[in-house]
């Protein structure tokens, strides 16, 4: 199937964020090992946040899909399962590295596995903090790569991890460790890709009741004994997800608002509208609904979006349209996402006529005159939305594989449709 884009504009739309993905896998986590039933309102249903309720099944935790809501039936920190467990992630690397911490909670040894890309995708970092900690990690293919087979148990104590992947090695240990035998601390030697994934890993537990203790993002600490509790959470808009309707606006001109977010939201994504807003947008909020407004010429900027890797792509699809070059650092974790998102993004652009410079931690976009193409999004939900966005402000654009935005904005296509965009 190919989904067609045509140019369009001015524009003028409201919508509706969907639910965040990365609260939604994080209070299914907390909730599964809880203790007593929990409710979590508007969550995000996506194919993510699907295999992660599946796999927390898997381990004998009962999870049901209601209307607007999910219940879940917490285990009380020990996983009733009888016998070796199979996960199979997907191509969800969240799915998969949350639950490999959580896995030393089970009575027997799980075995973690997904995708042909999530076998490329490397878990060593946090295989070795998990030794530290007293837990038992076999790779029984590539070392340091899934599938991996989690046993043992986890003991706590103190150890380093590297977090400059992917700070879902952090969330994974942060997120199991009120259940450990010790208190666990955690070091973080060098810069943490993403770190602001872990405000919110940070939110979700001490939501749940856990105690944890933090120095700004080099050390943590989780007291042993005072778990998880059962209670009702709502999980709040999504700033990932939000960014490509905002950019629609940039890149078309004309006003887009979004409703449904938290103004005073953790999530990182949200140095988006900032973004948007040095380059010539302008961005006003009230109450739960931000604006996004261009009514003149785009500027080319200079930002680091290290701890807003989901909106690298959107901003560099803007910045195509833009009159003058813009530098996006902190770019060089991108490649072990579900694809190498720099990689695909500058061979994408180069195509479409822009020039682009890529080295080992930045992107730079040079604007010209561009086209459309054909873009194949290699499984990634995120290139899909990106250049169906940029696709808008060009026109002649096909984009492959549509059904890839079900990883994480299920409604995207129908949020597009019925605001006539498409």
């Amino acid at each position: 199937m190919i989904v067609r884009v045509s140019q369009t504009g001015p524009v003028n739309a409201t919508f509706e964020a969907p639910p965040s993905k990365s609260y939604t896998h994080r209070a299914l986590i907390a909730a599964a090992l809880a203790a007593g039933r929990s409710r979590i309102a508007a969550p995000l249903r996506s194919a993510d946040t699907e295999l992660t309720a599946r796999g927390l099944e898997d381990l004998g935790v009962p999870i049901a899909w209601l209307p607007g809501e999910i219940t879940v039936d917490g285990c009380g920190g020990t996983f009733p399962t009888a016998g070796e467990v199979i996960i199979d992630c997907g191509n969800s690397g969240t799915t998969l590295r949350l639950l490999t911490s959580a896995a030393l909670l089970a009575r027997d040894p799980v075995v973690l596995t997904g995708s042909p890309r999530m076998l490329e995708r490397p878990v060593g970092p946090l295989a070795d903090a998990l030794r530290a900690l007293g837990g038992e990690v076999a790779f029984p293919g590539r070392p340091g790569y899934p599938p991996l087979r989690v046993s043992g148990r986890l003991r706590g104590g103190r150890t380093e991890i590297d977090g400059s992947i992917s700070s879902q090695f952090v969330s994974s240990i942060l997120m199991a460790a009120p259940y450990a035998e010790e208190d666990v601390e955690l070091t973080l030697p060098a810069t943490v890709a993403s770190r602001s994934y872990l405000d919110v890993t940070a939110d979700v537990m001490l939501r749940f009741g856990a105690r944890l203790e933090r120095w700004g993002y080099d050390r943590f600490r989780v007291k042993r004994g005072v778990p998880y509790r059962g209670r009702d959470y709502r999980v709040e808009g999504d700033y990932s997800s939000a960014s490509y309707l905002f950019a629609v606006a940039a890149v078309c001109e004309g006003r887009v608002t979004v409703t449904g977010l938290n103004p005073a939201s953790v999530q990182g994504d949200r140095r988006f509208l900032d973004a948007l807003e040095a380059m010539g947008c302008r961005v006003a909020a009230a109450g739960d609904a931000v604006t996004v407004e261009r009514t003149g010429d785009l500027h080319g900027i200079e930002i680091d979006m290290s701890s807003s890797p989901d909106t690298v792509q959107t901003l560099a699809t803007v910045a195509a349209v833009a009159a003058s070059p813009t530098t996006i650092t902190g770019t060089a974790h991108l490649q072990y996402k579900e694809s190498d998102r720099v990689a695909v993004t500058a061979e994408t652009l180069r195509r479409m006529g822009a020039g682009v410079e890529v080295t080992e931690d930045s992107l730079t976009v040079t604007p010209a005159p561009l086209h459309g193409v054909a873009v194949d999004p290699h499984d990634d939900h995120r290139t899909a939305m990106a250049f169906t966005v940029l696709g808008l402000a060009v026109g002649g654009m096909a984009i492959r594989d549509p059904g890839c935005v079900e990883k994480s904005f299920p409604g995207f296509w129908e949020a597009l449709y019925g605001e006539g965009l498409l």
